[in-house]
């Protein structure tokens, strides 16, 4: 008798991070780190474990999203799903009612993101194989089936996403072996959240040179002359050869942008990111035109393949940064990976927020071995916030993502932290309630 999928669970998982204002930004000045964390089950007693990012309130929204498109997945034979996961993508995003809701944008794509990544995790658990070295371990013909070409072919046809997979075929040996052996580029985040006093950024800048660290990201855009000095200070933390860049997380309109940047100009940014609305396509490319050479960053609000498309072919970021739950998942993820492949844009992903940098080190770990080839340019962002709440959390080392090694995408949080952070009846919130 064939194994199905049995149950596809949700539950709502925040961490009270505001308290100390971890991951606070020009947007979000007091996030709850959340997630949308789901369980897949079979029959035969598998699980798959993904989730989607949130900042707190409306979490629940995306739970019930989830809930909404389980009726599409449970009875599925597992063997089927994983025979042809780009149909089982589509089938998620592509229903002709819950489409609406979209189409593939938004909370029920980031509800099909936490889906199509738990059975990810499940497929690799299946495999005995990290999702990253299952990926790129996979044929081109293969990887290629997963993308829905319907709406790239004008930018990436086909035989051009197999020519690109084919490419990086004969290095990918020796690129598996120079990652296990070196890891993977990272910059960190920890230093530069906008709550922090200007002594912990410096206290923190120092430490992320002295931990490795070659890059570090400091969030501006709530006030000029604040975002002047405190540039100034991790400069003179960390001297001229260490990379900064700034985060305005959508904060600027263009003209405000430019006219920002420009007084940041002096303390050298490196990259300037999501400098205005994540969906004005033309004005990151007038930024990117006025602002040059800083280079303009963007990715993890992009809503799918299409939009990263677009942005891709108007010319409108330098460094591309995919999300592994705002589009929908693994599955798109590797349309995305060859998108940037095809026009030579390096990806930096995001993975600033709840269990990110645990899944999204897979994807750019796959990219490096079997769709770019290559590690220039590219870094994988990393925080130092709740990772010792994951069965298999991420490990840096020296500045680079370790790769990792435990069957699956790494996304399974702790039992007990999942029943202590469980909103709003976890243990951790009844007390913060109480107070």
């Amino acid at each position: 008798m064939a194994e199905l999928i049995t149950a596809v669970e949700a539950a709502d998982i925040r961490f009270p991070t505001s308290l100390d204002l971890d991951g606070s930004d020009a947007m979000n000045p007091e996030p709850d780190y959340s997630g949308t964390y789901v369980t897949v089950r079979t029959g035969a007693g598998a699980v798959g474990h993904g989730l989607a990012f949130t900042v707190g309130r409306g979490n629940e929204v995306t739970v019930a999203a989830v809930r909404a498109l389980a009726e599409l997945v449970t009875g599925l034979p597992v063997e089927e799903v994983l025979a042809d996961l780009g149909a089982f993508s589509r089938r998620l995003t592509g229903d002709s009612q819950l489409r609406w809701l979209g189409p593939e944008k938004g909370v029920i794509h980031m509800a099909a993101a936490a889906i199509v990544n738990a059975v990810w995790d499940l497929y690799g658990r299946r495999e005995g194989k990290p999702v990253w070295r299952l990926l790129a371990e996979m044929e081109p013909e293969r990887l290629v089936s997963l993308v829905d070409f319907r709406y790239l072919r004008d930018a990436l046809t086909p035989g051009e996403a197999l020519e690109i997979l084919r490419r990086a075929e004969p290095g990918r040996a020796e690129r598996t072996e120079r990652l296990l052996a070196e890891g993977f580029p990272a910059y960190t985040t920890t230093p530069g959240w906008l709550g922090y006093s200007d002594e912990k950024l410096v206290r923190l800048a120092k430490e992320a040179v002295a931990d490795g660290f070659t890059l570090i990201k400091l969030k501006v855009g709530a006030d000029p002359e604040e975002d002047v000095r405190r540039l100034r200070l991790a400069r003179e933390a960390v001297g001229p050869d260490i990379r900064i860049a700034v985060d305005a997380n959508q904060a600027w309109g263009v003209e405000q942008a430019v006219e920002w940047m420009r007084r940041l100009a002096p303390y050298e940014p490196y990259w300037i990111e999501e400098p205005t609305s994540p969906d004005d396509i033309l004005g990151h490319a007038a930024v990117r035109e006025a602002v040059a050479p800083v280079k303009v960053a963007t990715g993890e609000h992009i809503h799918n393949q299409v939009m990263f498309k677009q942005f891709l072919q108007a010319g409108a970021l330098d460094v591309l940064q995919l999300d592994a739950s705002r589009t929908a998942g693994v599955t798109e993820n590797v349309a995305v990976l060859l998108l940037a492949a095809k026009f030579g844009v390096p990806v930096c992903p995001h993975a600033g927020g709840l269990g990110l940098c645990e899944m999204v080190q897979h994807l750019a770990m796959f990219d490096y071995v079997a769709v770019s080839g290559s590690a220039e340019g590219q870094v994988v962002e990393y925080i130092d916030h709740l990772h010792e709440h994951f069965t298999d959390p991420v490990r840096v080392r020296g500045g680079r993502y370790l790769a990792p090694s435990a069957p699956g995408l790494s996304a399974e949080l702790r039992a007990d932290s999942a029943a202590a952070h469980r909103h709003p009846d976890g243990a951790v919130w009844r007390r913060k309630d109480a107070r």
